[in-house]
């Protein structure tokens, strides 16, 4: 089986909407989905907007109604074999609830960043150094990664890394926030899948 959670500020917009959207993908395949938030108000549940945004991706809506907000712990990082935070802050705290999760954690827009400079080839190859587990595949291909943080160039704007925070904005907001995980969501779904070819 793979882990995948998805991390933001509240857990009411961002990173729930990943997840679900994550889950909706993949599903059918060994892979499980979680979300939390660095701030979160345990048992809240997501926004008008992100609901209506997960909807329209394919989300069941009575998926979307149910989800109820986390508080990231470092209980949470134990197990997943990745961590996906929106944004540098989130990957900070990440980090320092849990250092051994510096190589097999990122940013979504990171992960998508990494992801094309590597290219499906590159994440191909390291993934087959790995055996046929799909959790070692994955390992693998985070840690071609992480190694491609020292090889690429980072962007000018280091909050081009970042998934904008809609939480009180407009609906236009929402779905920038949308728009700037899509990428990332791709990375993931391809690793997943990559992982899982073996």
């Amino acid at each position: 089986m793979i882990e995948i959670l998805v991390v933001c500020t509240g857990n009411v917009c961002r990173s729930p909407y990943a997840q679900l959207v994550l889950t909706e993908r993949l599903r059918g395949l060994d892979v499980v989905v979680s979300s939390a938030g660095v701030r979160a108000r345990t048992g809240a549940t997501m926004t008008p907007e992100a609901v209506d945004l997960a909807v329209a991706a394919g989300v069941p809506e009575e998926a979307a109604a149910a989800h109820a907000a986390v508080w990231l712990t470092e209980s949470h990082l134990r197990t997943p074999d990745v961590v996906i935070g929106m944004s540098r802050e989130h990957r900070r705290a990440v980090v320092e609830l849990a250092p051994s999760r510096l190589r097999s954690s990122f940013t979504a827009r990171e992960l998508a960043r990494l992801a094309a400079a590597v290219g499906d080839d590159g994440l191909r190859a390291a993934a087959a150094v790995a055996g046929s587990v799909p959790a070692r595949r994955v390992e693998a291909m985070l840690a071609r990664l992480a190694t491609a943080r020292g090889e690429v160039e980072p962007p000018v704007d280091l909050t081009e890394d970042d998934v904008i925070d809609p939480i009180g904005r407009s609906r236009a907001t929402y779905e920038r926030a949308a728009a700037e995980m899509g990428p990332g969501i791709d990375a993931i779904d391809l690793l997943v899948r990559l992982a899982l070819e073996a």
